[in-house]
């Protein structure tokens, strides 16, 4: 992921540095079961657990030559280790899966946590606009347009209970990746003891595969991205309300616009969306790398490396992105304005188009069969699409060519938008209640 979107956190996790820590981690932790076994002698653990992790460019320098990265690492981490010879323990009966699928879920562990801290600070900022917006009367929208009245707090509690879901499935993925492999060359245990991955799993707060070939297999990585994915597009879901509020015929929501910022480079006027669209373009990215990494999953028999060059790009910018995604949602989501004068009067803009629904339930009531009904209220509905006329007028004109009348008072209760909304207060309930 390009520097833009890297926030220091998550990028020291996914940097060269961090991984070749990690590997000494895991490589020392072996050596010392290994060594409390009595398989290698006691006196190797202390130099290789004392020597500094080689540098990134060390590492690049030898995998130039030898087109093998574990072997760089292991040769580069030796040449800092006194005396050299401790070093000829490390890595004892391991495959370099064994290092490189171990730690890889120490780093998938280590950014699901940066994610979930983000993703509760989004559920909760979510939560707390949708409670000090739960009167706030709008239009509700079905295909674009107006449809019954809502208010905006019920807008943007669906998408804090769909924040919520997405970071337990996150948190379910979590457990899913925090798994140890460290059985060999196939996963046999031909030259390491299974007492070996049980106590480095422990060391390291994971939990050994049940079973393994050279890798583990990837549909738990598989989860991970994908409950990513899922995550980044409901951030995206609550940027698209944004972008559509803020259009110019719309105006009922917009993003802060700071002191100094421009909207264009042409146009002094414009005052446009761009963290909104920003989401909306990095969560496309996010979404990407499910399919890619999903086809790590079936591999040639106990393992090849297709699945490898796909992951060093895929794992890191799905989880740099999402980490960038939370916190600019957040930051919508905080500082977003919202009109309530506006969506009263978008709502009230069609003429009372919006309260057809309940008209047609009160001439049920009445008597009429529903499909006369509704023929009865579309007519006058359609006569206010075209003419403009306010629906109550092209209603009662309809009423008296028919030769009936209707109850003006019953109408002026169902012809309120505060109608339509009191039942919602549960919804507000379990909203609160949300951790």
């Amino acid at each position: 992921m390009i520097e833009r979107y890297t926030l220091p956190e998550m990028g020291r996790i996914w940097s060269e540095a961090r991984k070749y820590e990690l590997w000494c981690r895991v490589e020392v932790l072996v050596l010392q079961a290994h060594a409390a076994a009595g398989v290698v002698p006691d006196w190797c653990v202390a130099p290789v657990a004392a020597a500094p992790p080689p540098t990134p460019q060390a590492v690049a320098d030898i995998e130039a030559v030898t087109q093998h990265d574990v072997i760089a690492f292991l040769s580069a981490w030796a040449d800092q280790t006194e005396p050299r010879e401790a070093a000829a323990y490390v890595h004892f009966g391991m495959t370099s899966s064994d290092l490189l699928d171990t730690a890889l879920a120490l780093q998938l562990v280590e950014a699901s946590d940066v994610l979930l801290a983000k993703a509760d600070a989004l559920v909760a900022a979510l939560r707390d606009l949708g409670l000090a917006h739960r009167d706030t009367v709008k239009v509700g929208r079905t295909h674009g347009i107006h449809a019954e009245p809502t208010t905006w707090g019920h807008r943007v509690a669906d998408l804090a209970f769909a924040a919520a879901r997405s970071r337990d499935r996150l948190r379910a993925a979590r457990a899913s990746v925090a798994v140890a492999k460290i059985s060999g060359a196939v996963g046999t245990y031909s030259n390491i003891a299974p007492d070996v991955e049980q106590q480095v799993a422990a060391e390291l707060g994971l939990v050994p595969a049940p079973a393994a070939t050279q890798v583990v297999i990837r549909d738990g990585i598989s989860e991970w991205v994908s409950a990513l994915a899922v995550l980044a597009t409901v951030c995206e879901a609550f940027a698209l309300e944004v972008r559509h509020g803020q259009r110019t015929e719309v105006r009922e929501l917009s993003e802060p616009f700071g002191k100094g910022q421009k909207g264009s480079s042409a146009m002094p006027h414009k005052k446009n969306p761009i963290a909104s669209e920003r989401i909306a373009g990095l969560a496309r990215v996010v979404r990407a790398q499910v399919v890619p990494v999903m086809e790590g999953i079936p591999l040639w028999h106990e393992r090849d490396i297709s699945h490898s060059s796909t992951e060093r790009v895929a794992l890191p910018d799905a989880a740099i992105a999402t980490d960038y995604l939370l916190h600019l949602t957040t930051r919508l989501v905080t500082g977003l304005v919202v009109d309530a004068d506006r969506m009263r009067a978008n709502l009230e803009s069609s003429g009372g188009l919006i309260y057809t629904s309940t008209v047609l339930l009160e001439l049920v009531e009445g008597g009429l069969s529903r499909e006369d009904a509704y023929a009865f209220v579309q007519r006058a509905a359609m006569r206010t699409w075209e003419t403009g006329t306010p629906f109550r007028e092209t209603l009662t004109a309809e009423a008296a060519a028919a030769g009936q009348s209707l109850d003006e008072a019953r109408l002026d209760e169902v012809c309120r938008p505060e109608r339509y909304l009191e039942r919602l207060a549960p919804v507000f309930d379990r909203l609160a209640a949300l951790a």
